[in-house]
């Protein structure tokens, strides 16, 4: 996987879906040469690595793409660019749509999300 490579970060929030803890970090500082504005950790409980990261990365001028955050889902398998929103510049909102996305991914439609921090 290619994880961001963080070298510090402040956590915002954290939420429990389902078996599914997610701690949403800011103020990120990287290693890797990426703008994160937040990332989004998901652990399977009792794993002391997230499986799953998704970014709002600060979006570099003239990528020709609408919105000033892009938001990445990274896997074991790879990773894949969602879309990109000036949405993913505030925080409550980045939330609202990761726990979406970790809901549609994780098949947890059925889970209700709860902040646990």
């Amino acid at each position: 996987m290619d994880k961001p490579k963080i070298i510090t970060a402040l956590p915002q929030c954290r939420y429990k879906l389902g078996g599914f803890v997610i701690t949403v970090l800011g103020e990120v500082e990287s290693g890797d040469g990426v703008a994160y504005r937040y990332i989004a950790a998901v652990i399977t409980e009792g794993d002391p690595e997230p499986g799953l990261y998704i970014t709002a990365e600060r979006e570099a001028r003239g990528l020709g793409r609408k919105g000033m955050h892009v938001m990445r889902i990274i896997m074991r398998d790879g990773a894949q660019v969602v879309g990109s929103s000036d949405r993913w510049g505030d925080l409550d909102l980045f939330v609202t749509d990761v726990l979406e996305v970790v809901s549609r991914v994780l098949d947890l439609q059925d889970e209700e999300p709860y902040l646990l921090s």
